[in-house]
């Protein structure tokens, strides 16, 4: 259904470029500009180009908003996702002290052998 909404979508905006390019370049088209055969009198009113452009550009617009409601309610989530949630760790170990990039000698010169070589504060 979407892709032939969008098929159809992309025919109205080729036909209302073309329809828009085919106007006067004059500033009338749309009915806007200053001339007396303008927007308010018959001849203007009934000119094939304005009400064509009209037309196809409300039906684009509407086309618009139908696919945008279509989009959103076929993407809609239906769960929640909880695969990539974190796992808390079950044991929390002791921070290293040790530098990875002084190397192996300086690490084990470093490190203490035991807890009672570190100097306790009085």
């Amino acid at each position: 259904m979407f892709t032939f909404l969008l098929v159809v979508q992309a025919i109205i905006a080729a036909l209302l470029v073309t329809v828009i390019l085919m106007q006067k370049s004059e500033g009338g088209g749309l009915g806007v500009g200053g001339s007396p055969a303008g927007f308010m009198s018959a001849r203007g009113a009934a000119d094939f180009l304005t009400r064509s452009t009209t037309i196809l550009a409300s039906i684009f617009v509407l086309l618009s908003i139908v696919m945008a409601v279509i989009a959103s309610v076929r993407h809609a989530p239906s769960d929640i996702d909880t695969s990539l949630v974190k796992q808390a760790p079950a044991t929390q170990s002791a921070p290293t002290t040790t530098d990875p990039l002084a190397g192996a000698a300086a690490n084990a010169a470093s490190a203490p052998a035991s807890n009672d070589a570190v100097p306790l504060a009085n």
